[in-house]
């Protein structure tokens, strides 16, 4: 098969699946499970980390990847959503899965599923899985969709489970206070195996959920611990930080906490290493056209936060490059911004859920300075035309959003 039949073979692959089903979501196990047990991927021989949370999932098994690769690990990654190829979500030991092993891999899922309906998610999950049997990895890496318990990577038994943080999103699905959105979450872990808990901040039942799914815990600002300096792990090691971590100090910690926990034992030198390692969307800095950009795919209140927070001062104004789903909270995240010198370039992402630039703009105070655009990339051109020197174009909101401005700016 050549590269671009390949490509041609993948495309008409994921087309297919994304209309197999009638619903995008549908949560619940009975079914992915039928079709793991025939292809044989319902468990794993190697070590497993699965990572749920509200946020920080894509930061930490990054971190996760890149700190086990310089142990000479063996590193399978799934993760999602993507932002340009959808090989992005599958990541081999040599590399991202190649258009010809994904198409494999979802011709196994097919003949295996007989007459039973899949998700888009799940009819992915259960390829990857697939091509992680055949890889001869000895660690895999992987990101939880949607929740938790109910999630198709739910049918494998981690070694060890991890919950990032937890937040108010989704909360159609998940419950709308952060203690039931917790005891989703939760669902991941296994008894008498480790549940790792990044945030210092728990729900009050915490420890309620650790001793109803019968979990060794292992939670921050208990039995492990973020500092200035470092982190002290759960069995007293301690690992000196960089005073600056871009994905951040605290998952940082987690990572490196879950990692020991599966075999893996990081030094204060790997730490070091890791340091500057970036993901595509989270706080990236880019340089478009003489002015600095940052790119950040956070689209609920914590996300947001946390991407302010992370950004340098800035000197003069922000320019914001803003699209969102509709069914997200935009009052609260344009309220981030009150009392800065900022403006306003509104727009929607090519998605049915996204929010018109009129929603958006409806979000903002009455003397805001904005602009609605017919695409993320006029938007992005007429912040950056606006921009000064001394000025920051931030393009936030969505993965979709990101996606977009990303487009043509390269991998």
């Amino acid at each position: 098969m050549t590269e671009d039949s390949a490509a041609s073979a993948l495309a008409a692959w994921l087309e297919r699946i994304e209309a197999m089903h009638p619903t995008e979501i549908e949560l619940g196990l009975e079914r992915i499970r039928q079709v793991a047990r025939r292809l044989g991927v319902d468990s794993m021989s190697v070590p497993v980390i699965t990572v749920a949370g509200t946020n920080g999932k894509g930061s930490t098994l990054r971190l996760m990847q890149v700190l086990a690769d310089r142990h000479g690990r063996r590193v399978c990654l799934y993760t999602s959503p993507h932002l340009h190829h959808f090989n992005e979500r599958v990541r081999l030991p040599d590399g991202l899965a190649s258009d010809q092993q994904l198409c494999e891999a979802f011709e196994q899922v097919e003949q295996a599923r007989q007459d039973i309906s899949l998700t888009y998610f799940e009819f992915s999950t259960l390829a990857a899985l697939w091509l992680f049997r055949q890889s001869g990895a000895d660690l895999v890496l992987l990101e939880v969709g949607l929740g938790g318990r109910l999630d198709a990577v739910n049918i494998v038994d981690p070694t060890v489970a991890v919950v990032t943080s937890v937040g108010l999103d989704h909360q159609d699905w998940l419950g709308d206070t952060r203690e039931a959105i917790a005891g989703e979450k939760c669902g991941i872990a296994r008894p008498g195996r480790p549940l790792v808990f990044g945030e210092a901040d728990w729900p009050q039942n915490l420890p309620t959920l650790a001793d109803h799914y019968g979990v060794e815990p292992v939670f921050a600002g208990r039995e492990f611990r973020l500092n200035e300096q470092g982190v002290t792990l759960c069995d007293g090691r301690e690992l000196d930080f960089p005073g600056m971590v871009t994905l951040g100090r605290d998952n940082l910690a987690t990572a490196c906490q879950a990692l020991a926990l599966a075999g893996v034992l990081v030094t204060t030198q790997d730490c070091a290493a890791v340091a500057d390692v970036a993901l595509f969307g989270r706080c990236e800095f880019r340089q478009l056209q003489g002015r600095p950009c940052w790119f950040d795919v956070g689209h609920n209140l914590p996300a947001v936060t946390r991407f302010l927070q992370l950004l340098p001062l800035c000197e003069g104004r922000r320019h914001l490059v803003f699209g969102m789903m509709a069914d997200k909270p935009i009052e609260d995240v344009v309220a981030l911004f009150a009392g800065q010198s900022v403006s306003w370039h509104l727009a929607a992402p090519a998605m049915p859920r996204a929010a018109s630039p009129a929603r958006l703009a409806a979000a903002l105070p009455a003397q805001a300075s904005s602009r609605q655009y017919h695409s993320v990339r006029e938007a992005v051109q007429g912040a950056l035309d606006a921009a000064q020197s001394n000025d920051q174009v931030l393009i936030f909101g969505s993965f979709y959003t990101v996606a977009e401005a990303r487009g043509e700016q390269g991998g």
